[in-house]
Parts: C-alpha cells; structure tokens; sequence
C-alpha cells in the first residue's frame, strides 16, 4: 500500500469513527500536558510522560482493529489498555528518556557556535526514530504474542525495504500534527494522533487477502 493510499484510507476511517477514536486521544492528550505543566515546575516530574505509553498502544490497538475488522467499539479502547499496558511503560520509558536526551543534545548543540549542523542532524534523527516508533508501535499491538526485541526488528526491516514511502509517510503525519498543535494545539489533542496511528495500520498491516 502506498503511503497517498493509507493517509486517504485513515481519513476515511476518522470520518466514521472519530467519536470513538476522540476519548482515546483526548485521555492521551491529558496526560502529555499534564505531565508538561508538571514538569515545568519540577523537571523530575516529566516521568509522568511515561503513562503516556499504555494510552499510546490503546490507541494503536483501536487502530489495528478498526483496519483489521472495520468495526470499532469503545470497549477496545480499554480492552487495548489491559492487553498492552506493560509494553505501553517500557516503549513510553524509552521514548521520555530519548527524549530528554535528544533535548539536551539540541540544547547543548545550539549553544555552540559551531553546532548548528549537529543540532539539525540530532533533529533529524529524532524524526526518524518517530517514524520507526510508530511502525514498531503498530507491529508490536498487531501481534502482541511476538516479543518485543522480536517486534523490533519487523519494524526495522519493514522501514528497510520500504523507506522512501515510510519516510513520506511519516513526513506527511509529522506535518499533520504540527499543524494540530499550531492551530490552537486541541486538534493534536484530540484527532492528529489517533488518525496517525489509523494511517501507519492501514500502511504497515497487510491488505485483506494477504498473507
């Protein structure tokens, strides 16, 4: 499947279960400011961005059904949440700590005056490592039996044999997001993460039929 064809295909999707997908995102959402506006008063606390994680992989899970099935119930939200929490902790563990050391990186980079090509190469490689996560996330929730180290390397090879259009993919949510958080930051809240997640299901997964 082309990347043009996911993006349309999740479009689509949100058109017919948004108000199912909207709780989902919108918990999500909560707690990622939550833990902002914590975290700006206490650099510590920016842990809490950690239980990010169960609610990202609930929402994968929507996904992955929705592409899967076509039919979407609230109770797969939760059901999601149950089935995926643990890996939820450890993806959302490693995403916060490279995270902060993706901030520092930049931060130390741009107070050189010689670093500027190195902060738009750590800036690059956090992108890439987006796109990998997404895909990771996507494989991981459709087959969660698979060990995640397992998991891991399907994500890598699946990004390998089709990298441009995994990259234009990826490009094309980052600009969707992006968008949501400049226009007044809810529709990131709310719509942008839950149709990137419907995009890379439809992308990664297998088309009806195939094996």
């Amino acid at each position: 499947m082309t990347a043009r064809h996911a993006l349309g295909l999740a479009l689509g999707d949100m058109y017919r279960n948004s108000w199912r997908l909207v709780p989902v995102n919108a918990a999500l959402g909560l707690v990622l400011v939550f833990s902002t506006v914590m975290a700006l008063a206490v650099h510590a606390l920016l842990v809490l961005a950690v239980l990010a994680g169960p609610l990202v992989l609930a929402l994968a899970h929507c996904s992955v059904i929705l592409v899967r099935t076509d039919n979407l119930k609230l109770a797969d939200a939760w059901e999601g949440l149950c089935l995926h929490w643990r890996r939820g902790l450890a993806l959302g563990a490693v995403g916060v700590a490279l995270g902060v050391l993706a901030a520092l990186a930049v931060e130390f980079y741009t107070r050189s005056s010689v670093g500027w090509p190195l902060a738009f190469v750590t800036l690059y490689l956090v992108v890439l490592f987006g796109i990998y996560a997404a895909v990771l996330t996507t494989v991981a929730v459709a087959d969660p039996e698979l060990p995640l180290r397992v998991a891991a390397r399907s994500a890598a090879t699946f990004g390998a044999q089709r990298p441009g259009a995994t990259v234009v993919l990826g490009l094309a949510l980052l600009l969707v997001n992006v968008a949501g958080l400049a226009a007044a930051v809810m529709p990131f809240l709310t719509l942008t993460v839950a149709y990137s997640f419907v995009a890379v299901a439809h992308f990664v997964l297998p088309a009806e039929g195939e094996v």
